[in-house]
């Protein structure tokens, strides 16, 4: 967990545990990254269904 935290938000995991300002900040990452996620997942199945 602590190389993937590192690599993706540039955070250990111990100054993440630690620090409520970092954690808030990386929960805000993750959570922008989910719904861009989900919209990259939307945006596939609708060319997907379109071209059925």
């Amino acid at each position: 967990m602590e190389k993937a935290m590192h690599a993706n938000y540039g955070i250990g995991y111990a100054e993440y545990s630690q620090k409520h300002e970092v954690r808030m900040e990386v929960e805000q990452q993750r959570e922008k990254d989910h719904q861009q996620s989900m919209r990259m997942v939307a945006d596939m199945n609708r060319n997907f269904t379109n071209h059925l």
